[in-house]
């Protein structure tokens, strides 16, 4: 298919999968805590406008929840048809640490968000808050797991080798192994600040087509501090994690910045721009900046950064990718924080909500924060190679060994497949975002719900009987 071999299209599919599962777990992370402020915010200060909000959210987490479940699935099944010769080696330590996930995780979550959804006039507002919270707990708890075994792969330890497989010899040092700490913190955030925008872009296109109300300024203006006051920490820990990468992935922080080779005694440079090639070992039409790199890399100027040439060939990742992958996710991140930053100037003066160019930007930002999530992992998963599980076990050594025509033909089937399935559930879910939150200030017997009431229950489907635009045909199933 394509020219490529049995190993490139079971990386392939493994690629396109785990892309479109991403993003789904990212925003249920954030939505997930965005609901438990809501909420909470609403107990605290009687404010309906933080119900009205949540009622709305609620319905989208839900759908977005659903489609984060059936994408996940696919994941583990690859483990086994796709990668069996990796789940013999390693599967000791990655297996019990998915079945913790889904013991601690997985288990909470669904206990408590049938309360979530559908139990906010069936019991108190106590035990309502507490079930989105836990929710909410629920998906940091399996952010752990899976980051914690993906982690191990990248910088493992905790194990021996006894027949050719890796057998855990300490739980602690395999789940908090060196570089978990800082990818653990990495991901939340990220899926935070992915939230965030996503909140902020759906407010601001709904105030330039006029609907300006409360709830509609409250979503923009929680969305720009998250990104004023999260986007440097992100930074912030970015750098944390690329000091822990140098330490212990050298070879992917020298692919990352297409640097072949030292030069003498002399300090690194940042390469801004070029194009790394692979065959002739170097980076063409490179803008670079003298010593900067050792600045970043080091936090001195007087260190070098490991070299490509350092490594043999056959240990060097893809530095064309990589390369232009952390770039995006970096200018991603610029442009979260200048975003924070203009947003907060703009608040002098009111002008927040109603200039038009920032409102704008605000809507092309929305997917920033999945832009830059989808890049990051590029980096870390193709920096990694060759190997699957880092300096134990290469990805050419970890297939089935499928041929070429299967691993293609179930490609083929699952990009159409997600296409027709997530693309239908994503286009639901952004009719929902299109309708926005409803405000019933004048009608407060409505905004308690109770039975025939419009919220009753807050669940994803429960907008399908809401009023359409004109011109739409509403073809979405009625309430039962």
């Amino acid at each position: 298919m394509f020219g490529l071999e049995a190993l490139d299209l079971a990386r392939v599919q493994f690629a396109f999968t785990i892309s479109f599962h991403i993003v789904f777990p990212a925003i249920t992370i954030g939505l997930a805590s965005y609901l438990a402020v809501l909420e909470g915010l609403w107990l605290k200060t009687s404010n309906t406008l933080y119900r009205d909000l949540y009622h709305f959210w609620s319905k989208i987490f839900a759908v977005n929840f659903g489609m984060g479940v059936v994408s996940g699935l696919v994941m583990a099944y690859q483990f086994g048809t796709n990668w069996s010769a990796f789940s013999d080696f390693a599967g000791a330590v990655t297996g019990p640490l998915l079945t913790y996930e889904v013991l601690t995780a997985f288990f909470l979550e669904a206990g408590f968000l049938g309360v979530m959804l559908f139990g906010w006039n069936r019991v108190g507002p106590g035990l309502h808050f507490f079930s989105t919270v836990m929710v909410a707990i629920g998906t940091l708890i399996s952010t752990f797991w899976i980051l914690a075994s993906n982690s191990w792969m990248h910088t493992p330890q905790g194990f021996e080798i006894v027949d050719g497989r890796v057998i855990p010899v300490d739980w602690f040092a395999v789940i908090f192994n060196p570089s978990f700490p800082y990818r653990l913190a990495h991901m939340a955030t990220a899926a935070f600040l992915a939230t965030a925008f996503f909140v902020g872009a759906s407010a601001a296109w709904h105030l330039l087509r006029g609907r300006d109300n409360p709830a509609i300024r409250k979503m923009l203006s929680m969305a720009l501090w998250m990104a004023l006051l999260v986007a440097p920490v992100q930074a912030f820990i970015g750098d944390l994690h690329g000091l822990n990468t140098l330490k212990y992935q050298p070879a992917k922080i020298a692919a990352i910045e297409g640097h072949w080779e030292n030069v003498g005694d002399e300090p690194t440079p940042l390469i801004l721009f070029g194009w790394p090639d692979m065959e002739r070992e170097e980076t063409r039409f490179k803008v670079e900046i003298p010593a900067l790199g050792s600045l970043i890399l080091t936090h001195s100027l007087d260190k070098q950064v490991p070299a490509l040439k350092d490594f043999p060939p056959e240990d060097r990742a893809n530095s064309t990718i990589v390369f232009w992958t952390f770039r995006i996710m970096v200018a991603m991140g610029l442009m979260m924080i200048l975003t924070g930053l203009w947003g907060t100037w703009l608040r002098r003066g009111d002008r927040l909500y109603t200039y038009r160019p920032f409102l704008h930007l605000a809507v092309w930002m929305g997917p920033s924060g999945i832009i830059a999530i989808l890049a990051g992992w590029y980096t870390t998963e193709i920096g990694r190679q060759p190997w699957i599980v880092h300096g134990l076990m290469r990805t050419a050594d970890a297939s089935s060994g499928h041929s070429a025509t299967q691993l293609g033909f179930t490609l083929a089937m699952f990009v159409v497949v997600y296409f027709v399935l997530f693309g239908a559930g994503i286009g639901y879910m952004l009719r929902l975002v299109r309708r926005g939150p409803k405000i019933d200030e004048g009608d407060e017997a409505a905004q308690d719900g109770g039975p025939g009431k419009p919220r009753t229950p807050a669940r994803p489907l429960s907008a399908a009987e809401e009023g359409l635009e004109d011109g739409e045909t509403d073809t979405l199933p009625e309430r039962s």
